[in-house]
């Protein structure tokens, strides 16, 4: 990897090793890449066969907007000595620089759009594949109607064409709560206190049905929403205050029209009882030239979590 200006990186001492059936030894490297006089964390997994060389990577966009990349390190099942897989934290989230001063109008697709090009520029990426997962799926659209040079395939996993689309399934889906919850919602969302245990509880019930059915949550996925909590600014400000009241500045986005600019084969991936439903997800299968749909029947929003062994499979065998 380039190691010159602009990128601070370290290695982990020890390589990981996975106790997942068929997963080798990994390499991990750590790091950060200047943006906009800020810093980007990012996260390279690598076999140990390959001597840590960065072969044709998966490039992984974590979603929110808000979240972190730790709830998608099982993604790094899919390294092997001719692939690696980057992650990285999106600017104001996790590990990278947080910025919860700036005012509304700087948090923009725009911005996140040129940092994942800085980050594929510093690390010197020029041929990769591309997966984004719920706002991450967003963000990998818009990259991709540009036609990048080297993005090779897309993955597109748990995620809206639009936020109009969006907003209609999570309306479906509150429409199915128990009557207490449901009433629960409407009176803090109308009231203004969208902060209150009592809605916070309200809402756990529909994470439970629609973003990740696996009781206890992961670790991984408890740490990525450890790290909104400490820090909502990019969450409130784009999306809102949960997952199903979206009142931010991403409310009115669409790549629907823009669809038919992607080039590259695409595979568009969904649960069953994923809060991005059916209809979320329809426009990228219908309007992507070359893409693919794999529905997970025991699934939410997560099935790279909650049917792991077979997401990877399909997954893998898309990349080829």
């Amino acid at each position: 990897m380039d190691s010159g200006s602009g990128h601070r990186e370290n290695q982990i001492p020890a390589a990981e090793n996975s106790n997942r059936k068929g997963i080798g030894v990994h390499h991990v490297q750590q790091g950060s890449v200047e943006f906009d006089g800020h810093r980007t964390y990012y996260r390279v997994t690598t076999d140990a066969r390959s001597g840590g060389r960065l072969e044709r990577p998966l490039v992984v966009v974590h979603g929110g907007p808000g979240c972190t990349h730790d709830y998608l390190l099982s993604l790094t099942d899919l390294v092997s000595p001719e692939r690696s897989v980057i992650h990285y934290d999106q600017l104001g989230n996790g590990r990278s620089t947080h910025l919860p001063d700036q005012p509304g109008e700087f948090w923009t697709v725009e911005l996140f759009l040129r940092e994942l090009d800085r980050l594929l520029d510093t690390l010197g990426v020029t041929d990769y594949d591309l997966l984004g997962q719920s706002w991450g799926g967003m963000l990998a659209a818009e990259h991709a109607v540009r036609r990048p040079a080297g993005l090779r395939r897309l993955v597109i996993a748990n995620s809206p064409a639009s936020m109009d689309l969006w907003s209609a399934e999570a309306a479906r889906l509150r429409g199915a709560l128990p009557r207490e919850v449901r009433n629960t919602l409407a009176s803090h969302e109308e009231a203004g206190t969208t902060h209150s245990p009592a809605y916070r509880e309200a809402s756990a019930e529909y994470y439970r049905r629609h973003v990740c059915r696996l009781d206890p949550a992961p670790p991984e996925v408890a740490r990525t929403f450890e790290w909104i909590d400490a820090d909502p600014t990019v969450y409130h400000t784009m999306n809102g205050p949960t997952e199903f009241h979206v009142v931010g500045t991403l409310r009115g986005w669409s790549i629907v029209d823009r669809l038919p600019a992607v080039a590259v084969p695409t595979l568009v991936i969904n649960g069953a009882f994923d809060e991005a439903g059916d209809d979320t997800v329809r426009p990228f299968a219908e309007r992507i030239a070359d893409a693919r749909w794999i529905r997970f029947g025991a699934s939410s929003h997560m099935p790279h979590i909650e049917e792991r062994e077979a997401y990877m499979a399909a997954v893998a065998d898309f990349l080829g």
